[in-house]
């Protein structure tokens, strides 16, 4: 049961190297469920019952369903995100060195932890822009083998390795790509051989290196997994499955999963963009409702904002807090912060809460030490262009914006399970400060 979600999700991670191919892999579950893709650049025909889906820019994915009894509806809406800290490569990416290697040139996405991109095999994945004639049309790229390489210096070296090393992006964190060999432009020239298009004809490309180490499943009972990208497909993944299974047919029920969380969200497909809000206004457009019913869809609308935590370190138990700390396998955990970096209040945490107990899922609280700043997350910047009661929540996990990630095997199978009873609710604010869950 826990091992094969478990298992499934690891195996959707391995199919998804880019934000691209996420959500190319999010869309195709979709289809396959009988979804109808949606454009923004066309005019939308909804109908009550049934099921769609807008992307934009490839990296972000807005899925719906309506339900059809929308006299007193509201919107059901989980959020996470697609993207992972990573290095992008320049449009001139090769380097030669003293004509015997080529590097390749990248500058960092995302806030990860250098040491562990080195020494291992990587990869390169992503979009690419063809012109045909006048139309320039995006294939997904990814060169399905061990390409490059970050080599570290030899301890001989670089003696202050294991004390006080300071990685340069620029001269420490670029990749091998080839011997006296390989030449620049050659990097073109696999593009063009790999997507069969002539070299002529690629005009752009959105780039990145990403984590070629398989996943695994470890620990004396089997209790831990690891791959690249937990952070924050685990959450991506196991949300779409909740979306996907549960259903209310006073509710229009609402998967987000947005692009560009790991460099600030502020992007035109980002959690600060319009995009949240486009949508919701044109699902209320589409149905020809009354403008104010959206109002009041809005006011009892809850939002699950899915990002993974911070679960205890086995070495630095000192870096939590001492009473809002997180295991992994022991439940969801919900995210609290008095500068709302989370976005988790008295009123979220209680409904969520109350959530979890109809799932009979584990639940669990953390808070960051007061004296440490944390990371934030979507919950709270999507909600300043959508105000609605809004819940941050994440997967306990260790070794955060690695690119290799650690996390417990129950906890994907408790999100799925959490995901379909919170779709197949409906809530209702009553009054002021009151609300009930259906």
């Amino acid at each position: 049961m826990y091992k094969q979600v478990a298992e499934d999700m690891m195996k959707f991670i391995k199919k998804s190297p880019t934000a691209f191919h996420v959500v190319e892999n999010i869309k195709n579950q979709l289809l396959d469920d009988h979804y109808h893709e949606l454009l923004e650049s066309e005019k939308w025909h909804l109908e009550q019952g049934k099921k769609y889906f807008v992307i934009r820019n490839q990296s972000s994915i807005i899925a719906f369903k309506i339900g059809q009894r929308l006299d007193n509806y509201s919107f059901h809406v989980v959020a996470s995100h697609s993207d992972s800290p990573t290095f992008k490569l320049k449009e001139s990416a090769e380097i030669e060195v003293k004509n015997k290697y080529v590097q390749l040139n990248t500058e960092g996405y995302g806030g990860m932890i250098c040491s562990s991109w080195l020494d291992r095999p990587l990869s390169i994945a992503g979009r690419v822009l063809i012109k045909n004639q006048n139309t320039f049309e995006t294939k997904l790229f990814n060169i399905d083998k061990d390409l490059v390489l970050i080599p570290n210096v030899a301890i001989h070296m670089n003696r202050d390795v294991n004390d006080k090393m300071v990685y340069n992006k620029q001269v420490d964190m670029l990749p091998l790509f080839g011997g006296s060999q390989v030449k620049p432009g050659d990097l073109k020239t696999l593009i063009a051989k790999t997507l069969e298009v002539k070299e002529e004809n690629i005009y752009g490309h959105d780039l990145y290196l990403y984590n070629r180490n398989s996943y695994s499943i470890w620990g004396l009972h089997d209790e831990f997994i690891s791959c690249p990208q937990l952070d924050d497909l685990q959450c991506a993944y196991a949300t779409l499955q909740g979306f996907m299974q549960g259903y209310h047919d006073e509710t229009v029920q609402v998967y987000a999963c947005f692009d560009n969380e790991e460099v600030g969200s502020s992007s035109k497909q980002g959690a600060d963009s319009s995009l949240l809000y486009d949508v919701l206004q044109r699902i209320h457009n589409g149905l020809s409702l009354p403008v104010e019913d959206y109002y009041r869809a809005i006011a009892s609308s809850f939002m699950v904002s899915a990002d993974n935590a911070h679960a205890v370190h086995p070495n630095h138990p000192e870096k939590n807090d001492a009473t809002n700390h997180v295991f992994m396998n022991e439940g969801i955990v919900i995210k609290s912060h008095a500068g709302q970096k989370y976005t988790s209040d008295a009123v979220s945490c209680a409904l969520f809460k109350g959530i979890c107990e109809k799932a009979e899922v584990p639940l669990q609280f953390f808070s960051n030490r007061s004296d440490m700043v944390g990371g934030s997350t979507l919950g709270n910047i999507a909600s300043t262009h959508v105000s609605m009661n809004s819940v941050d929540i994440g997967l306990p996990q260790l070794a955060m914006h690695s690119s290799y990630e650690t996390a417990g095997i129950k906890d994907s199978y408790n999100m799925i399970k959490a995901m379909i009873t919170f779709f197949n609710a409906h809530i209702k604010q009553v009054k002021t400060g009151e609300y009930i869950i259906e």
